[in-house]
């Protein structure tokens, strides 16, 4: 069974507010910053729908022409989102020099002030097309250099559909045959606006989230993000519908979502509580909790999560740093986020069941 078409608006809207991606309300390559506009305005607590908007199929190198280039794959134009057309035949800039990521928002949260947390619960992620790429272009990726073998740039294009009540894609071997897997989406791209008037590229991630591309912020899942501006300006986007630790090809299974969220400003101890002294984007999810280790090396980015794994014990629990090193080395599982995003990143799966004793 294939997935329907999910055009911009239509169909259910299950937050409180609707944020769709317009020419208006994007920014192509570059996130907000501390001087950028808010796109729309809500409560602590608000719930909001935003129709995020892939990247894939709209780029200078695929003809910034998403009907002519999905047409090639056999997708009619009646089944090019509406977004799609509008932003790739927009006046936005978008070249080499900028980054790919189609970034919706600034939303202003009334009253986050810096010092406090804004918690972001990811509530509802559901795929606005049945069809996603996977690409691997030259100088990037795990193996630059390498792969892709020829001289072109490789988008692979994927049908999505459900099968046996779970929503998977379809990659084929040379001989026909074909290894099915599951989808799990989540938005590759949260975050809050730095403090700096300075352009901050979509592409590393940092201390203020970003391209951060951890898998696990999935419905379920909540983040923690450091508020280091006024209104806290969050953004998002970068969607996936599936995506191996490492990312090694350069892009997951890139995707439209329409996801929606609730935003919640935390403040004194309830920050304190979330995150204790960390200022790095902290996820939670049903079963685990996750800090995070980002930069350009990724042995710096292993003991950065380390070192905050360590502090996110020792503040939680009581632990001294001896102890919860050894718990870690025990019990942690440390996983590589992504190996392409010129910033990497490991973040660490802390099993909450180990500490039933607290609860």
């Amino acid at each position: 069974m294939n997935l329907t078409l999910l055009q911009p608006g239509e169909g259910n809207i299950a937050g409180r507010h609707l944020l769709t991606s317009t020419p208006e309300t994007v920014s192509w390559g570059w996130l907000p910053n501390e001087k950028s506009a808010p796109c729309l305005t809500v409560s602590s607590g608000d719930t909001v729908t935003i129709d995020t908007l892939s990247h894939e199929g709209i780029l200078d190198d695929q003809g910034r022409d998403p009907v002519e280039f999905l047409g090639r794959q056999g997708v009619e134009a009646a089944d090019v989102l509406h977004d799609a057309k509008a932003i790739a035949a927009s006046s936005i800039p978008n070249g080499p020099d900028d980054g790919p990521h189609v970034v919706t928002g600034p939303i202003e949260i009334t009253g986050a002030e810096p010092g406090d947390v804004l918690k972001i619960d990811v509530l509802d992620l559901l795929p606005r097309t049945p069809y996603g790429f996977v690409s691997s272009r030259h100088g990037y990726g795990a193996l630059p250099g390498e792969l892709p073998e020829g001289a072109q740039s490789v988008f692979q294009f994927c049908r999505v559909g459900v099968s046996d009540g779970r929503m998977v894609s379809w990659m084929a071997a040379t001989d026909g045959r074909q290894a099915c897997f599951p989808l799990d989406p989540f938005l590759g791209l949260m975050g809050v606006a730095p403090a700096t008037g300075e352009p901050v590229h979509s592409v590393p991630p940092g201390d203020f989230g970003g391209n951060i591309d951890v898998k696990w912020a999935q419905v379920g899942s909540s983040l923690y993000l450091p508020v280091t501006v006024p209104g806290a300006l969050f953004y998002t986007g970068d969607p996936h519908y599936a995506q191996g630790n490492g990312e090694v090809a350069l892009t997951a299974l890139e995707a439209s979502l329409r996801a929606t969220l609730r935003l919640t400003v935390l403040t004194g101890a309830e920050a304190s509580t979330a995150m204790g002294s960390l200022r790095n984007p902290l996820l939670e999810t049903p079963g685990y909790w996750i800090p995070t280790g980002m930069d350009e090396d990724l042995s710096e980015a292993m003991k950065k999560c380390v070192r905050h794994a360590i502090t996110f014990l020792v503040e939680r629990f009581g632990f001294d740093r001896s102890t919860a090193m050894a718990y870690l080395s025990a019990a942690g599982d440390f996983e590589v986020s992504q190996v392409v995003d010129a910033t990497k990143g490991v973040h660490c799966m802390i099993r909450k069941a180990d500490f039933a004793q607290w609860y």
